[in-house]
């Protein structure tokens, strides 16, 4: 799992049936680059996130032939950059 943050929505009205309708969003790693993910949970521009990716994404996305490389799986609520890398973050469950 890693942390993003939400950049925005990704308008692809030209796309794959097995995408379904799923929201895709724009997202940033930390320091890292932009990356496209898979929004079942319902997340906004700003909040911060966690997703997983390559297998994982594809099941937590609904199904193992949806085809995502990276799937959000919760906002998170708090957490504080201060303490160790090591410390969870506190994150909103899915409904």
């Amino acid at each position: 799992m890693k942390i993003f943050q939400v950049e925005g929505t990704l308008v692809a009205t030209a796309r794959i049936s097995q995408l379904e309708n799923r929201r895709l969003l724009v997202v940033r790693e930390r320091g890292g680059g932009r990356q496209v993910a898979v929004d079942p949970v319902g997340c906004k521009e700003g909040d911060w996130v966690i997703a997983v990716g390559s297998s994982a994404a594809k099941d937590a996305a609904g199904h193992k032939d949806y085809p995502s490389d990276l799937t959000i799986v919760g906002i998170i609520d708090y957490w504080d950059e201060s303490q160790p890398k090591a410390a969870t973050p506190t994150t909103r469950a899915a409904t």
